[in-house]
C-alpha cells in the first residue's frame, strides 16, 4: 500500500486520467464529425475512465488537512516525525511542542482578539450614530459658503470701486491745485494793475 500513498503513484493517477479524458474528447470529436477513427477513440478512452473511476473508487479520498505545515517531511509516507504530544522517537530530534511556546502563541492571540474586540466596538459604536440629519447639514453649510462667496466677491468689487474712486480724488486734488496755480497768478496780476 506504500506505493499508492506515494507522490509518484499520485503523479501517474493524475497524469493518467488526464490523458484518458483527452482521448475520450478527441474520440467524441471524431465520432461528431464522423470520421473512421472517432469509433475505436471515444471506446479506448471510454474503457480507460471507466478503469480510473473503478480504481478510484477502490482506493478512497485522500486527507484534506495539512500537518506537513505543522511538522516539515510529514508529506513523506516513511518519516520518522514525534506525535504532537510525546518526545522524540529514536534517532530525531524532538519536534514535541512545549508548552512556554504555547502559552506564548495563546498570549499573542489572545491580545490580537482583544485588539478586535475594541476594533469591533468601534465599529459598533459607529453603527449607531445618526446621520439622518447629516444631509440637511450639508445643505446648510453648502448654502452658508455660498454667501461668503457673494460677500467676498462683493467686497472685491467694492474695493475695486474704492481703487477708482481714489484715482479720481488724485486726479480731482492735481486739478485743483492746477487750478489754485492759475487763480493765483490771476489774482496777482489784477493786484499788479490796480
Amino acid at each position: 500500500m506504500s506505493f499508492v500513498k506515494s507522490k509518484s503513484f499520485k503523479y501517474l493517477k493524475n497524469l493518467i486520467i488526464g490523458l484518458g479524458a483527452s482521448v475520450v474528447m478527441i474520440g467524441a470529436l471524431g465520432k461528431i464529425n464522423s470520421y473512421s477513427w472517432g469509433g475505436p477513440a471515444i471506446t479506448a478512452g471510454l474503457l480507460v475512465e471507466a478503469f480510473l473511476f473503478a480504481m478510484l473508487g477502490l482506493l478512497g479520498p485522500e486527507k484534506d488537512y495539512y500537518w506537513e505545515k505543522l511538522y516539515p517531511g510529514l508529506d513523506e509516507y516513511a518519516s520518522n516525525i514525534a506525535p504532537i504530544t510525546s518526545g522524540a522517537t529514536a534517532g530525531t530530534p524532538s519536534r514535541a511542542l512545549n508548552a512556554d511556546s504555547v502559552e506564548k502563541n495563546l498570549g499573542g492571540m489572545l491580545s490580537e482578539l482583544q485588539s478586535m474586540s475594541k476594533s469591533m466596538g468601534s465599529l459598533k459604536a459607529l453603527q449607531e450614530v445618526d446621520f439622518s440629519q447629516t444631509g440637511e447639514q450639508l445643505k446648510t453649510m453648502n448654502n452658508f459658503y455660498s454667501k461668503m462667496n457673494e460677500a467676498m466677491n462683493a467686497l472685491n468689487s467694492s474695493v475695486e470701486d474704492t481703487k477708482q474712486y481714489q484715482a479720481q480724488m488724485a486726479s480731482l486734488s492735481k486739478n485743483l491745485t492746477s487750478l489754485n496755480a492759475v487763480y493765483g497768478n490771476v489774482l496777482s496780476a489784477y493786484q499788479a494793475k490796480a
